[in-house]
């Protein structure tokens, strides 16, 4: 039996040091776990995310943890090497949720300044999937109050996935460490 590797994919505009990352990176310490920061760059940030698949993919079982659109990402590349993935108010149709943010955008982590063009949402779409099998194989982590994302869509999207759905709450899905017992044991499930 292969070891595990936890890939945390962080939203965007952030990064693999952002709060959630930290939290879970803590959480499995034990674990290996990564939490790349990504390129804002949708096909960047895709073709770093599968380089770290294809590289650990013979050496470990890998599971997918993402975050609004690291939950999109983690949706697309679950489905193409059929990995089992944790989704937290995770984006289903990116391309469109992030059409008000194109031009100019500050990265919640350092300030800095990046552009979302025109470009970057068709490839968020070509990434779309449009029917998600083995749904069994997510856990989708929804909170009502999410400020950002309609939980609804996500609940559309996956009718047959486990399901923790919270009132309240917001898009960075608040208390997240409550949940930590559920997550560590439907990693556990996937070994």
């Amino acid at each position: 039996m292969k070891p595990q590797l936890i890939v945390y994919i962080h939203g965007f505009s952030s990064s693999g040091h952002g709060t959630k990352a930290l939290l879970f990176k803590e959480r499995f310490k034990n674990s290996t776990f990564l939490h790349p920061s990504l390129s804002y760059i949708p096909n960047l940030a895709i073709s770093t995310l599968e380089n770290i698949i294809e590289s650990f993919n013979n050496q470990y079982e890998i599971l997918l943890m993402g975050s609004s659109l690291g939950g999109y990402y983690s949706i697309y590349l679950s489905q193409k090497y059929q990995l089992r993935a944790v989704l937290i108010n995770p984006a289903v149709a990116s391309h469109a949720t992030l059409k008000k943010y194109a031009g100019l955008n500050p990265s919640f982590f350092d300030g800095s300044k990046f552009e979302m063009q025109a470009s970057h949402l068709e490839f968020l779409q070509t990434l779309e999937v449009q029917e998600v099998k083995n749904q069994n194989n997510i856990l989708l982590l929804l909170q009502k109050g999410d400020e950002v994302l309609d939980y609804k869509n996500a609940l559309n999207k996956f009718p047959h996935a486990q399901l923790v759905l919270e009132d309240g709450g917001d898009h960075g899905f608040c208390d997240i460490e409550k949940h930590f017992e559920t997550i560590e044991r439907f990693i556990h499930f996937s070994k």
